[in-house]
């Protein structure tokens, strides 16, 4: 890497916010058309999203990198993006928190209320309880059980913690092939975490309408399962630049930055598999 300028570099503007933003349309566009319009209009939505989403991560990503091994960054933009990426994650954990609340709200107040006597009056044959059934289902369903794919995958995002550290490590040590070997093997295990959450999915007894048990489980599972996508398509980046030599015990705020990602996605998936799962 060569030197960086004395001066706080400040990009040209830029058309990556507004392909960003086009992306995020479409995905919501597409779920939109998804639940109300059918699966067909909401699949291609959904695909044009995802295609114009990785455009944007691989384009503007792309433009940092030649930015920082140009040597255009100093320590004053390091910070810049600790900080930023510091406030993005409590920004994640804040989405996730909403969630969470949401979970709770149902369990420990709606569905209690609802299990009143005078509310058997408004919906008969309404069972108390969680999970849930709904007022409006006519069918029991399976909840999905912990001690099977969940802790399985519990098993593997908390193995790619270790391994990603491992890495980290190396990579501090200077020590290429296990950096690289490390990599490999977090991204490998994302992967396979992926493939069990989509049997998972295709295995479930019930769906996204069956009722708020269905509901939140399928909202909280599935955004941690778009954040492991997206930090796997991370990873992959992070490896193609250890490959290239980009990183040194030094400058590495991007590995830095992909860690403190995943580990926040293990965290996360922590806590589904005690509160959506387990409990």
């Amino acid at each position: 890497m060569s030197t960086a300028h004395d001066v706080y570099y400040v990009p040209a503007p830029s058309k990556w916010p507004v392909v960003g933003s086009t992306a995020l349309f479409l995905l919501a566009i597409g779920m939109v058309s998804l639940l109300h319009w059918g699966k067909t209009p909401g699949l291609v939505f959904l695909a044009s999203g995802f295609a114009v989403l990785t455009y944007m991560l691989f384009g503007w990503f792309g433009n940092v990198i030649h930015e920082s091994v140009s040597g255009k960054y100093n320590s004053q933009v390091d910070a810049s993006f600790r900080w930023a990426m510091g406030w993005f994650i409590f920004s994640e954990v804040m989405f996730f928190a909403a969630f969470f609340g949401a979970l709770f709200y149902a369990r420990q107040m709606s569905v209690p209320v609802l299990g009143d006597l005078d509310n058997q009056l408004i919906w008969p044959g309404f069972k108390p309880g969680w999970p849930s059934e709904g007022p409006y289902l006519t069918e029991a369903f399976k909840p999905m059980e912990a001690w099977g794919l969940p802790a399985i995958n519990t098993l593997l995002l908390l193995t790619s913690g270790v391994t990603l550290t491992w890495a980290h490590h190396a990579l501090m040590e200077n020590k290429r092939t296990q950096l690289l070997i490390g990599m490999a093997a977090t991204i490998a295990l994302g992967l396979t975490f992926l493939f069990f959450q989509a049997t998972e999915y295709g295995e479930a007894a019930f769906s996204l309408s069956t009722g708020v048990y269905g509901a939140t489980f399928f909202l909280l599972t599935g955004f941690h399962g778009f954040h492991v996508t997206l930090g796997t398509l991370m990873l992959i980046v992070i490896l193609a630049r250890c490959g290239k030599g980009h990183f040194t015990p030094e400058h590495h705020f991007a590995f830095e930055a992909v860690a403190w990602y995943w580990h926040f996605v293990d965290v996360v998936w922590l806590g589904l598999f005690i509160f959506v799962y387990w409990m």
